[in-house]
């Protein structure tokens, strides 16, 4: 095996890096953490192992730039030429490297957003709220278009589906970095400060190969909770006011600020982490109420921290700010429950009477948060009554800056956070559901497992009385197949409370997941509505109603064009269903951050959906990398949430629904030819005979769960034999790690050659929302997967038809995927996107042939258990998962 010289190995990174077209600032970024990286393994790593990282970074460099199999070949060689022990330093060498990329990507995307800035000369229309406002009042009126405004829902569930790949050490290294990123973008070049923050670099990404990459133990529930309050301390609980800050000010302009805002709070956050119970044995009633607890102990902190400082801000004299009647009676309210504070306060700020209210306020949250029941607020709506006080106090007082400055987006807070943080959702199976039911009409003792499923019950009725009704009561019952199978939840709440005692308020969401289930969806809802608990809830809520579709388990039982299909059609139908029963729907759609379980870019596929369907109201779950990617920092939280949010007011612009329903109508054939014909084709690879073991085989499916990714097991107690209960976050995440992306793009290709009319594709693609964002994110997917690592990955099992059948469908669909969108190639119409995949793709080679050469030990007799080569495995499994920015 020749090795490359030094000349030759920096003509072949010069040449590869010299085709990137990155951001000069952003290839400054990557070059420092790069070189601090390169340092930290010659300083920290063991002897010669630079050397060895560099010669396999040559080697996959020039094999990717390089189509000639023997540049593969050399490649391959030097990853099988490591130790076991230098491999897995190797693995973790390459993953800090993703880690840093990532980073200043992330960064580059803050640095752009801050020079954005908000201005709507740097926006694209559309792409804002305030941008999409003027587009839909230039179609309906400013009357009409305020008052969708006004009526608009943004609500993420952050869920702890086990897709996040990283340790939160990691992550919080990262964020780190990140700080120190800024603290080197703002000094002088040369300086100081540049020295200084590049040694704390040093230092930190130092600290970053020190970690074990790989979690000890699986998290528990609770230890899940406290890692998504991290994104709620760090980010949203500031970033969600300033975006409804951020709409107002481009609505109202100069008097922005000093008059009450024509914005209402339109986010709301829910959360299945320490709720989501299906085939999580963990999660108990007991989770459930600290899942509450801790979510609330984080807001109220929060909001009596924000109080306090607004309060030290508000030193407005009576003189110049007389307060009003009403402030003077809740002072002296205040005082006669607290007189000893209000005596301090008092003293301290003499003459200032909406500073000592505040200060008082953020007293009675304390107190709500300590369970002082002396002073405790009883719930938010009697927090928010006492800030209007004051507010309505300064607006008399002709101080309206202050009224609707700091003190507004603390209100902003109280309404979309409430004392509860999250609204805290349980899901379970329907399955498990009749079987308790079975057993409490049989009058029998009963099981651990029947009491606990009745204590939850009990736990939603505890939070709803403690943190008030939007706490908890949305019940969520996985694999809906019947109206019964809703109506068993009322009964079980009456069960659990018992003869003669109201059971707690319960929002019962169906959730269709499979491809019959989708279909039979409007039949089950027209039945369940007229079921009396159901229709007595219907009237109290002004007839709304929630309706979940599984995106994941539709796309295994079919296939992703076919479920595409399915789920459009399912929206259609019943949105049509929901007008004709005058009900106010809100699907609810539960996307993976993987393509082959609904992920891409969420505001396109909102622009894509059926008239009717999304009426200003966006619902969907957010899990794993997901929520770090989207919410981890302010700038681009705040970036998402505006995007989305502009997306769900535009998706019901007449001109949109018009567009989407005209397409549907238009190209309805296709969409049976492409239904038919993407199904059996799916069907022909995943009923076919051993097909279940041989995918065990050829991808790392079973090693994936000795990952301790999250609390949840990764199956419903099967073999491998079966892939009916193999959940779908394990089916696409070994997909992923094998480089063929299967679950994203399986059967396109010949759905799009049964069309076969290229003209007609062509158009359907500009014309046709739903099949454009379906073959974008194809195009996503197949730049991410790699042939020539494919066919190695595939070569592990004995089943050379089904390897070829899998090969076949991937280089027919990047062919058509190619032509349809009058490409050159994948993502040329996508720069940013692609610039991203080739400036990662041969890193991850790198790792993927750790991965494989791991493998094919694991696959051998000898092998099987050999812990030092699963552990080389699930290193190359993170740092593939880092590389490739998706798990599950």
């Amino acid at each position: 095996m020749r090795e490359f010289t030094q000349t030759e190995a920096i003509d072949v990174v010069g040449r590869y890096e010299a085709e990137q077209e990155i951001p000069e600032r952003m290839r400054a970024d990557v070059r420092l953490l790069g070189s601090i990286l390169g340092r930290v393994l010659r300083e920290s790593g063991s002897p010669g192992l630079f050397e060895d990282v560099e010669r396999l970074r040559v080697a996959t460099i020039h094999a990717y730039t390089d189509e000639d199999p023997e540049a593969f070949a050399r490649a391959g060689e030097i990853a099988d030429s490591f130790s076991v022990a230098r491999a897995d330093e190797v693995a973790r060498a390459f993953t800090c490297y993703f880690h840093l990329v990532n980073l200043a990507e992330e960064h580059q995307r803050v640095r752009i957003l801050r020079e954005r800035d908000g201005r709507p000369d740097r926006e694209e229309a559309g792409d804002s709220i305030a941008a999409a406002f003027v587009t839909l009042a230039a179609e309906v009126g400013d009357d009409t278009a305020l008052d969708r405004l006004r009526n608009l829902r943004f609500h993420p569930v952050f869920t702890a589906h086990p897709t996040e790949a990283r340790r939160r050490a990691v992550s919080t290294s990262i964020r780190r970095l990140a700080t120190l990123l800024d603290e080197h973008d703002a000094s002088v070049r040369n300086g100081a400060d540049q020295r200084r923050a590049e040694r704390r670099m040093l230092e930190e990404v130092d600290t970053l190969w020190r970690t074990a990459p790989l979690r000890p133990e699986k998290p528990s529930p609770t230890d899940e909770v406290r890692a998504v309050m991290a994104v709620f301390d760090e980010t949203l609980f500031t970033a969600v006011p300033h975006v409804y800050r951020r709409v107002d000010d481009a609505l109202q302009g100069p008097a922005a600020g000093g008059r009450a805002p024509v914005v209402r709070p339109f986010v709301r956050i829910g959360s299945w982490v320490g709720g989501d119970r299906d085939g999580n044995p963990f999660v108990t009633a007991s989770v459930t109420r600290k899942a509450a607890a801790i979510a609330s102990e984080h807001v109220l902190l929060g909001l009596e921290r924000t109080a306090n400082r607004i309060g030290r801000t508000l030193t407005l004299d009576a003189t110049t700010t007389p307060p009003s009647p009403a402030l003077v009676a809740l002072a002296l309210k205040l005082s006669a429950a607290d007189e000893e504070a209000a005596a301090e306060i008092t003293q301290r700020s003499p003459n200032e009477p909406h500073r000592s209210i505040l200060l008082l306020l953020a007293r009675k949250i304390a107190a709500t948060r300590s369970r002082n029941a002396d002073l405790a607020y009883r719930d938010p709506e009697h927090l928010l009554v006492d800030l209007r006080v004051v507010q309505d106090s300064l607006v008399a007082a002709r101080a309206p800056r202050q009224a609707y400055g700091h003190l507004q987006q603390l209100i902003w807070q109280v309404e979309t956070y409430g004392f509860h943080l999250t609204e805290l959702e349980v899901r379970q199976h329907s399955a498990v559901h009749a079987k308790v039911l079975a057993e409490l009409d049989d009058g029998g003792p009963r099981s651990p497992q029947t009491e606990e499923v009745l204590d939850v019950f009990r736990a939603i009725a505890y939070l709803q009385d403690r943190f008030g009704p939007r706490a908890a009561g949305r019940y969520i019952v996985s694999f809906t197949q019947s109206a019964g199978d809703l109506a068993n939840v009322h009964r079980l709440a009456a069960y659990a409370v018992g003869p003669g005692v109201t059971p707690p308020v319960l929002d019962v969401i169906p959730l269709f997941e499979t491809f019959a289930d989708l279909q039979a969806a409007p039949g089950i809802l027209a039945e369940i509505v007229e079921h009396p608990e159901f229709s007595d809830r219907l009237a109290a809520t002004g007839r709304r109603l929630e309706v979940m579709l599984g995106y994941s388990d539709s796309s295994k039982d079919v296939g992703p064009v076919a479920a595409n299909l399915a789920l459009y059609e399912a929206q259609a139908k019943i949105a049509t269903w929901a007008k004709e029963s005058s009900i106010v729907l809100t699907l609810f759609h539960g996307r993976g951050g993987a393509l082959g379980r609904g992920g891409g870019p969420a505001n396109s596929a909102i622009l894509a959906q059926p008239a009717g369907s999304v009426d200003g109201r966006f619902k969907l779950t957010e899990q794993g990398e997901v929520i770090f990617a989207r919410y981890g920092d302010p700038a681009i939280a705040m970036r998402h949430i505006d995007q989305v949010a502009a997306a769900v007011l535009m998706a019901s612009a007449p001109s949109i629904e018009q567009r989407n329903t005209d397409a549907a109508a238009k190209y309805t054939d296709v969409a049976t030819t492409m239904d038919a014909a993407s199904r059996a084709r799916f069907f022909s690879l995943v009923k076919a005979p051993g097909f279940a073991p041989w995918f065990a085989q050829v991808t790392p499916m079973e090693e994936l769960g000795l990952l301790a990714l999250g609390s949840r097991p990764a199956r419903r107690g099967l073999s491998v034999e079966s892939l009916e209960d193999l959940r779908a976050i394990p089916w696409v995440f070994a997909w992923t790690q094998a480089r063929i992306n299967l679950a994203g793009w399986f059967g396109l290709g010949t759905a799009l050659e049964a069309v076969g009319d290229e003209a007609l594709l062509a158009q359907a693609y500009g014309e046709w929302p739903l099949l454009r964002t379906m073959i974008d994110n194809v195009a996503m997917s197949l730049a991410k997967s790699d042939d020539r690592i494919a066919r190695h990955y595939l070569a592990l099992g004995d089943r050379d038809d089904l390897a070829a059948l899998v090969m076949d469908e991937m280089e027919l669909t990047r062919s058509w995927v190619v032509r349809v969108t009058s490409a050159t190639e994948l993502l040329s119409n996508k720069p940013v996107l692609q610039r991203a995949v080739k400036m990662r793709s041969p890193y991850v080679d790198a790792l993927s042939l750790l991965q494989l050469r791991a493998l094919r030990a694991l696959r051998t007799e000898s092998g099987a258990f050999d812990p030092e080569q699963q552990r080389l495995l699930l290193l190359s499994v993170s740092g593939v998962a880092a590389g490739l920015q998706n798990t599950g």
